[in-house]
């Protein structure tokens, strides 16, 4: 069942660890459906928080979509080559985000595995880059409603996460302090997650 828009409107830290095993599908443009279970993702908690786009209320053509209601998709390009993939979470004008860092591949794995050129399946979406090229997510979907739009979205099947591993996030040493905050999450004992 496709995730609703009040699932959204909470802080990244909680809707964070309530992503982990939720499914993203992606709808290609040749009409394929591909799908991921969330393995790990990182919360950015708004303006206050030193490793968030949105840090002192900075609003640029590019973070405009974080000023939305929860629930909207933020797709961003890091050293101009990997495209993030990232859920808009909170009420609007609250500008936090949750970046996902890790799906298992679920359907259509046998393509991804092809076109990642990958010896090792865990390597096929262990990585906010890696995973938006094993589903096909691109900066078009940057700003769609994740709620109510056909090509991207976030669904439920029931899966029930155990254990989650609680930690600090990956390359942010320039936000000083904020850099300690135990705001990454993932699931524990699964290989598809960037760095344990």
């Amino acid at each position: 069942m496709k995730l609703k828009r009040e699932f959204y409107l909470r802080d990244a830290v909680s809707v964070g660890k309530d992503l982990l095993g939720k499914i993203i599908v992606k709808k290609r443009e040749d009409g394929k459906i591909f799908s991921g279970r969330i393995t790990e993702v990182e919360a950015y908690m708004g303006i206050d928080d030193k490793a968030s786009h949105s840090y002192k209320n900075r609003r640029t053509k590019r973070t405009e979509v974080m000023y939305n209601i929860g629930g909207y998709s933020y797709v961003f390009l890091i050293y101009g080559m990997y495209e993030c993939f990232n859920v808009v979470v909170s009420l609007e004008n609250d500008p936090q985000a949750v970046l996902i860092r890790g799906v298992e591949p679920l359907k259509n794995k046998e393509i991804m595995l092809k076109e990642r050129k990958v010896k090792k399946e865990k390597d096929i979406s262990n990585g906010p880059g890696k995973l938006t090229k094993a589903l096909g997510i691109t900066k078009n979907d940057n700003g769609k409603d994740l709620i109510s739009n056909e090509d991207i979205w976030i669904e439920d099947d029931g899966y029930k996460v155990e254990n989650i591993i609680e930690t600090t996030r990956i390359g942010i040493d320039y936000a000083e302090e904020d850099a300690l905050k135990p705001w990454r999450f993932y699931i524990k004992e699964n290989i598809f997650v960037s760095k344990k």
